[in-house]
């Protein structure tokens, strides 16, 4: 589970992240990433945590279906919120064919869209 430090909860921080942020899609899902700190902070202390936010929409199957999907992004997002810089702002949107999708094949087309997203991916 990801933990409750790192989620994002706010519409705000879900708009900032879309409108502001860069985005990579892929067949199964769409990664927006709004980089760095967007609320200052006081010299001195830690940066603030990255964060980040799923939505998947009735298009993706049933409530079952979408819980599971949400599932397992935010498993696969813990495992990777250390790679993103500190006070980032993630949203991960799946795409209809998620649902019908294993573990595996959300990991690798989560992975590269953040490798492209990070500048580690051509265009």
């Amino acid at each position: 589970m990801l933990p409750t430090e790192h989620r994002l909860r706010r519409r705000e921080d879900f708009a900032t992240a879309v409108r502001r942020g860069r985005r990579a899609g892929r067949p199964l899902l769409v990664v927006h990433l709004r980089s760095g700190a967007t609320d200052p902070h006081v010299p001195g202390e830690s940066a603030p945590p990255t964060r980040a936010g799923f939505v998947v929409s009735k298009a993706v199957g049933g409530a079952v279906v979408r819980n599971k999907v949400k599932r397992r992004l935010r498993h696969l997002m813990r495992e990777r919120v250390a790679q993103l810089p500190p006070g980032s702002l993630v949203v991960v949107r799946a795409l209809p064919g998620s649902g019908d999708a294993d573990h595996a094949q959300l990991a690798r087309d989560l992975d590269a869209a953040l490798q492209r997203l990070l500048g580690g991916g051509a265009r």
